[in-house]
């Protein structure tokens, strides 16, 4: 399993703490790789880019252009924050359904 996320994210913490045997990726030092964004957009589609982020807010509108694959590989903390790959399944933040399918299987 593998969590891509930031170190000073508090929900990217909070979900490390919770999952035994995970390996972490901090996208602003490693960035993710595009196989890996384009999978999770055809999965999650929009969801997958935080416009609620610093990063967005402070984003010129000439840079906001672009498929959010484009944009999360030009501004790695563009992604919404944790993304979860298990294998072939993927999971997108860290709310209580998440926390239910990892934490009671």
């Amino acid at each position: 399993m593998v969590l891509y996320g930031l170190k000073t994210c508090d929900t990217c913490r909070k979900a490390r703490k919770a999952l035994d045997q995970v390996d972490f990726v901090d996208v602003r030092e490693d960035g993710v790789a595009k196989d890996i964004l384009d999978a999770a957009h055809e999965r999650f589609g929009e969801k997958l880019l935080n416009t609620r982020s610093a990063t967005w807010r402070n984003l010129p509108e000439s840079e906001r252009v672009g498929t959010p694959v484009e944009l999360i590989l030009a501004h790695p903390t563009l992604m919404k924050r944790p993304l979860i790959i298990d294998g072939d399944r993927m999971w997108l933040g860290w709310d209580k359904a998440v926390q239910a399918e990892l934490l009671d299987a």
